[in-house]
């Protein structure tokens, strides 16, 4: 979900315009003392992560660290970052001033014209504004997808982007830098032959529960045309607070006995005892890839300014193509 709500999709020069920055190159790994990346594995250097953020579990020693677990920096994402991400012996890659800080300002401000609304406390008690509707918050019991009110949303959030002319356009930006590294355009999603929504603008404040993505599991009778084997999670932050709002990656994955740990939409923090994980604290204009099966969590800002971000997912299709949704 930190990569999840609120999106829009691209016209023409892009196949799809589907439509929280991280202190400067720190990338940090909750490990073993002592223990360091794997030599061959390149990138920023990991360190030992700080205490968890309130309501985090605190750091537990793991007896048998996963040496591939880490996550790097770069100068940009790569088709080996992005098989690495999916094949599990990568936990994330960021790359630094994916936007430049003047382009982060023009869009920060543009955002003010697209109209935002708060989650309902009832199914995400933090506060988070968002922009545009995300898959997940439209799913029926049973993985079913309202339609209905699910496809109104879209357009209506596709005409507010367009009415709001933001600019540059931050979510075709990063589609087109992703389809350079994968080799190939990066396109929409498609449900009975419609473009899904990619691309939200979320404004967290007070933190996201810990949780994991996965639209296999949320739709498992399938949702989209495309068949989707891998599934990301992109984010990109236009504006940072000066403390916290990290996002904190676990390396755990749902498994049954995780419900014993269920609250609202996520998890407690029972559920990743003892699992070791990776912090990344927001920097400005940085792009940002994960897993989003792998529990992950955002912690609270600190001090002043605001946290935003546009994020989306990339689907790896059994045809090779990356799609993306919301």
């Amino acid at each position: 979900m930190d990569s999840a709500p609120t999106a829009h999709t691209a016209k023409a020069a892009h196949t799809a315009h589907t439509g929280a920055t991280e202190q400067a190159a720190r990338t940090a790994q909750h490990t073993t003392a002592g223990h360091t990346a794997s030599a061959a594995h390149t990138g920023a250097p990991v360190r030992p992560a700080p205490p968890a953020p309130d309501g985090a579990p605190a750091p537990t020693a793991s007896p048998a660290p996963d040496p591939l677990f880490t996550a790097v920096e770069a100068p940009a994402f790569t088709t080996r970052h992005l098989a690495r991400l999916a094949g599990g012996t990568l936990a994330a890659v960021r790359v630094p001033h994916f936007l430049g800080p003047a382009e982060c300002r023009a869009v920060t401000q543009a955002l003010d014209r697209l109209p935002t609304a708060p989650y309902d406390r009832g199914r995400v008690p933090t506060r988070v504004l968002r922009f545009g509707p995300a898959l997940n918050d439209h799913r029926l019991p049973g993985g079913v997808l309202d339609a209905d009110r699910y496809w109104a949303q879209a357009d209506a959030a596709r005409t507010a982007w367009d009415r709001a002319a933001v600019r540059p356009d931050a979510v075709a930006h990063a589609m087109d830098r992703i389809g350079e590294a994968w080799g190939a355009p990066v396109g929409p999603a498609t449900i009975g032959g419609r473009e899904a929504f990619g691309g939200t603008v979320r404004e967290i404040e007070t933190g996201l529960l810990m949780h994991f993505d996965d639209i296999n599991r949320e739709f498992p009778d399938g949702l989209f045309d495309q068949h989707v084997i891998g599934q990301l999670a992109f984010n990109l932050y236009v504006d940072v607070p000066s403390g916290g709002g990290a996002t904190f990656v676990w390396r755990h994955r749902w498994e049954p006995a995780d419900e014993e740990h269920r609250e609202a939409y996520g998890y407690r923090p029972g559920a990743v005892a003892g699992c070791q994980r990776v912090e990344l604290p927001p920097s400005l204009g940085d792009g940002l890839l994960f897993d989003p099966a792998h529990f992950h969590a955002v912690e609270p800002n600190r001090g002043g300014g605001r946290r935003i971000a546009f994020a989306f997912f990339l689907g790896i299709t059994t045809g090779g193509r990356l799609v993306v949704w919301s």
